[in-house]
């Protein structure tokens, strides 16, 4: 991917926008222009605070266009179990004229979050809060007015969740850092960064731009939402824990983005506040919860310490037992699903610092391949499981697309074709290896299976 300015008005300034996060669903003409009014504004006077955006946000064209991104992301629905084809059989108009009627007359009250776990590479699982669909609509609407005033402020060191910014541009930042004779790094680790994010000083942070009462007033109440679960025999418990705690911010939720950025704007501000990054030679990157700090060599002790003084400043808890210091080429540390230290070219053997899919990353693809492929999934036609194949892989390739990327590519090539062998072959009851009745060129030419380490030399592999 390219690497896009730090500007956000050279994308809004578009006839046609598209917000990357949602693949190739344009922004209204007339949204697209409050954005670029509510951006050059907060970007020309860094001290302005906004009075009046409430009525911004039930303004029908961003409810259509906030209702619209949230149809294209297909979400489950929450504790009222209304989907967007129960909205659609209801009139699509009517019921955003309800919701704009409500937030009008502020009658509006947001409905318990729904939460589900989901597995974590390590074994554990990951909360995970589903709002309803009403919830998301109007939480995106607020998005679409809130996201270009705070986009203004974010420091450069942030990449999570930016129009125009990408996990692979941070792992460029992260590989040119160590480049610049940064080979000292805090690998640090945050405990529940989203469920500890103190809901008083986080206000503090949205009201220092936005002084609209309203806006504040819809923030709180996603904030202090009950969240519905199941418990083991199944019946449903409702459970007031954010409201009573005063943290945490929903993960799942389309507003946590914005404000999970905003607050840790709050470290790197200080960060640079404190003049560590010139006393330390220090540059951060931060992507969400994932952080490193690149030191210079013999810096990295005073930045970790540094680092907790300010975490613990700002109620957050870092895991001492997954953050270390790691010093390059010595040694290797892991960041957004790449490996980083020393590489050795496979050409000419020179060693040099570089970065490549970690382990933990090609493993749980395999593992992926592996449940799709199972003798279980014999019963599906075999042109749609290589389809569901090949989506898997150019999203894994889509992501891991910067880097030493050939050896990761060849090896799930090799995987996938040997699992996509013995599949067939279970299928059709077959006793051999396969390979005879099935070679490559079978596989690659009829079946059109997609080639990893063949990406880019015939195709525009990225749009493929």
């Amino acid at each position: 991917m390219p690497v896009e300015g730090r500007d956000l008005s050279s994308r809004q300034t578009q006839d046609v926008g598209k917000d990357r996060r949602l693949g190739n669903l344009s922004t209204p003409k007339s949204v697209q222009r409050l954005q670029r009014a509510l951006h050059a504004k907060a970007k020309a006077e860094p001290g302005f605070r906004f009075y009046a955006l409430y009525d911004k946000i039930y303004r029908e064209d961003i409810l259509a266009h906030a209702y619209a991104q949230c149809r294209s992301n297909k979400g489950a629905p929450g504790v009222d179990r209304q989907d967007f084809a129960d909205v659609e059989a209801y009139g699509r108009e009517r019921w955003l004229g309800e919701l704009a009627l409500a937030l009008r007359e502020e009658t509006y009250r947001p409905e318990p979050i729904r939460r589900v776990f989901i597995p974590k590479a390590n074994g554990k699982l990951r909360p995970l809060g589903i709002s309803t669909l009403r919830d998301r609509v109007c939480m995106t609407a607020a998005m679409l007015v809130l996201e270009p005033i705070f986009e203004a402020d974010l420091p450069s060191e942030q990449y999570a969740y930016r129009p125009g910014r990408s996990a692979q541009q941070a792992v460029v930042e992260v590989e040119e850092t160590l480049f610049r004779s940064h080979p000292d790094v805090v690998d640090a680790d945050l405990s529940d960064y989203f469920g500890s994010i103190p809901h008083a000083e986080l206000l503090k942070s949205v009201a220092r731009r936005i002084v609209d009462r309203r806006v504040l007033h819809l923030i709180k109440q996603w904030l202090e939402c009950p969240v519905e679960e199941s418990d083991k025999r199944g019946r449903k418990i409702r459970t007031t824990e954010a409201k009573d705690s005063r943290c945490g911010i929903p993960q799942g939720s389309p507003i946590s983005p914005l404000l999970a950025n905003l607050y840790m704007r709050r470290f790197v501000l200080a960060w640079e506040k404190l003049g560590l990054g010139r006393s330390l030679g220090s540059r951060i990157v931060n992507y969400a919860d994932d952080l490193v700090i690149l030191c210079r060599r013999g810096k990295a002790e005073e930045a970790q310490r540094r680092m907790r003084e300010i975490m613990g400043k700002l109620k957050l808890t870092v895991n001492e037992e997954k953050t270390r210091i790691c010093k390059i080429p010595e040694e290797e540390f892991d960041f957004l699903g790449y490996t980083f230290g020393r590489m050795y070219s496979m050409r000419t053997g020179q060693a040099r610092i570089g970065y490549r899919p970690s382990k933990k990353s090609i493993r749980r693809m395999v593992k992926e391949i592996h449940a799709l492929t199972a003798e279980a999934m014999a019963w599906q036609e075999t042109t749609a499981l290589v389809g569901k194949l090949n989506r898997m892989l150019r999203g894994w390739a889509n992501y891991f697309q910067v880097g030493s990327v050939r050896r990761a590519y060849r090896a799930l090539d090799s995987y996938t074709t040997m699992r996509l062998r013995r599949w067939l072959r279970n299928k059709h009851k077959m006793r051999c290896s396969g390979y005879r009745y099935y070679p490559d060129s079978y596989l690659y030419e009829t079946l059109r299976l997609v080639r990893l380490s063949r990406l880019g030399c015939d195709v525009a592999w990225v749009k493929a």
